[in-house]
Order: structure tokens, then C-alpha cells, then sequence
């Protein structure tokens, strides 16, 4: 199990042990806290889950001196605006696992597991201890389920370092109104994973960062952390449908362009961004800028094409990144360098936006080398709608 945290300062900053693996050792998450804890609307956000996808830790690292600064001002605390956490590095276990000079940081080295996936199902647990609990007054119920939703984490008793890991982020994001999960692809736009259920809700979040693609479902398997988080309130609301039980987190993964991209002039533009996101849902006081425009349309996950190599080779882009594709249209050639097969065309199934590449050019088949965010579901995209 995850120790007791510890506290520096009026309590700002907040480390939870993680159980070490071997004797000597010891690792923790560094948790910061601004605004008045318990208040509403309580804002969570993390970073670096997939800890080789860097450029939120950075615009989180920024998002935390404007907060601070934002408290100094008094726009956030005591009667005023909600709570904040920021987890700028929500996997220091990844975050450690260096070989021939890379981080790899997406799978545990020790299973092989994805860090983003396999979190606890807190609907399937609470979803019986509900009956003859909830009503017709959504507030209530909301209340009652989100102290459901503790009690089954306080429960838990994880015993290995990345099973606490695990619990540990969610204690922190269950009860929360806003979570928002800072990731990168590994070339890529701006882009967006939500719940089909938190649209168009989520519309101003989108336009605020700046999406290029906007990708929508209920369920895309192996139950990520936003779906962890967001996913059990419209699970509970099919269990119980005689009860009012709104979507009452908006949960979304925000794919912050590529891994490596770290930026500071970006970051920076993206930490403020968010500041006028939670500006405008009220967690901080202050009048919003103007709401930028869309760049995108919502699209279902189902009808992502994930653009698959169909022979080993060398991969010659032919659409850039951000490129309006049509059925069709020529992603890339899969150029043999032995010469001993002419090159091999990959074309767009579906029509939409180019919104990820991979930055290796070299593929095999069955490789994903892009992702074009369609508007009609695919035939082949059933069952798990996310590589694991």
C-alpha cells in the first residue's frame, strides 16, 4: 500500500510514499495543491502517466507558478473559486526506467503492462452498494456516489508499487468535477479523447487547447485512467435509470502533440490556455478570454483509421501532419531499401484529418505509422478501440 502523505507547508505540497521494491529504495508522487480543500468545482490534473511523453509535465510545471501566483492574487482560496491538484509527474516509477540511453516510460518494465490501463472499475463495485440509496435529486445523488466511490478506495489494499501507484492517482481524481490527463502521441497535432456523454460539454476545452481532432467513446478499453475517472458516472446512470445521475466529471485525455516535444514558449501558451479553461468553469475567479474558435469537429473513435503498414520498409510520408485526407489520398510509401520490390502505397480509408504520424520511418506490417480522425465508424474498429 501507498504510506501516509506528508506535507510541506500549509498544505501546498503533499508526498505519498510508494512501497519500495527493494530494501533501500523508495520512490513517491509529489502532489500540489492550491485552493481551499473540499471546495467546488475541484479540479485534478496529471502528467507523464506515460512518463516518455514529456511535454505536460512541462505545461504543468508552468500551469503550477501561474497558480501560485493566481493565489497570491487572491483569485483562488478561502470563499473564493474551488480546489486544484496538479500531479506534474504521475509516474516516477516510469519516469526511472532508462535503457541504451532512451526513457521508456509507457509499459512497467516488470509486467509489461501499460501504465494507462487496468484501473480500478469503481462502478462495478459501488453500482450494488447504490440500491434503494438514489433519487430523483441529481445533487444528492451525486454526493452519495462520489463518497461510495471512497469508501471502495479506502478499501483497497494495493500491494505492489505500481498497484499503488494506481490507487493513489485515483483516490486523488475520483470525487473530481474536472480531470484532465496531459499526454503526447508520437507525432502528432493537438488532439482529444472524452467520454461520448461529456460532448458537447467539452467543446470549450477542445477549442481552448486548440484540437485538431476530438475523438468520442463511451468505452475504448482496458479501462484507461479518464475513463477510470469519468466512465463510472454513465455506467451507474444505465444501472440505476429511476435515479438522476449526470456525467458529473468531465474526464478527458489531452494528447499535447509529440513526445518529445518540449517547447517553453508552447508550454507556456498551453499552461495559459488552461488557465482560462478553469477560469471559465469557475474554479479560479476572473473574467475568461474570448473563447478561441473550434478547429475541429467531435468524431467518434470507432471511425479512427489507424493508418497500418503492410510490409517491412523504409516510411516516405506523403501527407504532413494536419492534412485534410479523402478516401483515397496517399498517407505514405513503404520503400524497400534492397530495391528488390517497388514501393508499396498506404492510402487513406476514411476522410479527415492526418492528426498523428509515427517518428521512426521505419515500419513492418501491422505497424501504425498514422491516425486520421474519420467521421464514419469503420468496419475493423470493434473491441478494444486503443493499441494497449
Amino acid at each position: 500500500m501507498a504510506g501516509t502523505p506528508t506535507t510541506e507547508g500549509p498544505g501546498r505540497r503533499d508526498r505519498i510514499p510508494l512501497p519500495p521494491i527493494a530494501p533501500g529504495t523508495r520512490r513517491e508522487l509529489t502532489v500540489l495543491r492550491f485552493g481551499s480543500p473540499g471546495a467546488r468545482p475541484k479540479a485534478y490534473l496529471q502528467a507523464g502517466l506515460h512518463a516518455d511523453e514529456l511535454p505536460g509535465m512541462l505545461i504543468l510545471a508552468i500551469l503550477a507558478e501561474m497558480l501560485a501566483e493566481a493565489e497570491a492574487r487572491g483569485e483562488i482560496g478561502g470563499d473564493i473559486g474551488g480546489e486544484i491538484i496538479l500531479v506534474p509527474v504521475a509516474n516516477p516509477i516510469g519516469l526511472a526506467q532508462h535503457r541504451t540511453g532512451f526513457l521508456l516510460g509507457r509499459y512497467e518494465n516488470n509486467t509489461a503492462g501499460n501504465f494507462n490501463r487496468d484501473y480500478l472499475d469503481l462502478a462495478a463495485i459501488v453500482s450494488p452498494r447504490l440500491a434503494g440509496r438514489l433519487g430523483r435529486d441529481a445533487a444528492a445523488n451525486v454526493a452519495t456516489i462520489r463518497a461510495a466511490m471512497a469508501e471502495a478506495l479506502a478499501e483497497q489494499a494495493p500491494r505492489t508499487e505500481v498497484a499503488a501507484l494506481r490507487h493513489a492517482l485515483l483516490t486523488l481524481s475520483h470525487d473530481a468535477d474536472i480531470m484532465l490527463d496531459l499526454h503526447a502521441d508520437n507525432e502528432a497535432e493537438v488532439h482529444l479523447y472524452t467520454g461520448t456523454p461529456l460532448w458537447p460539454d467539452a467543446a470549450d476545452l477542445a477549442a481552448e487547447i486548440g484540437a485538431r481532432a476530438v475523438l468520442l467513446a463511451e468505452l475504448s478499453g482496458g479501462n484507461p485512467f479518464d475513463e477510470a475517472v469519468g466512465g463510472p458516472w454513465w455506467t451507474l446512470a444505465r444501472d440505476h435509470p429511476d435515479a438522476a445521475i449526470p456525467p458529473a466529471c468531465l474526464s478527458a485525455t489531452l494528447e499535447m502533440r509529440s513526445n518529445d516535444d518540449v517547447d517553453l514558449t508552447r508550454a507556456r501558451a498551453d499552461a495559459e490556455a488552461l488557465m482560462n479553461f478553469l477560469t471559465r468553469r469557475g474554479v479560479l475567479r476572473g473574467e475568461p478570454r474570448p473563447l478561441p474558435a473550434a478547429l475541429c469537429e467531435a468524431t467518434p473513435l470507432e471511425a479512427m483509421q489507424q493508418v497500418t503498414a503492410t510490409t517491412a520498409g523504409l516510411v516516405i510520408y506523403r501527407a504532413a501532419l494536419g492534412t485534410e485526407m479523402r478516401v483515397g489520398d496517399l498517407v505514405a510509401e513503404i520503400v524497400d531499401p534492397l530495391a528488390e520490390t517497388p514501393p508499396v502505397e498506404i492510402r487513406a480509408r476514411t476522410s479527415g484529418v492526418l492528426f498523428a504520424r509515427h517518428s521512426q520511418p521505419y515500419a513492418w506490417s501491422g505497424k501504425i505509422i498514422g491516425k486520421i480522425a474519420g467521421a464514419d465508424p469503420l468496419p475493423e474498429r470493434t473491441g478494444r478501440l486503443l493499441p494497449g
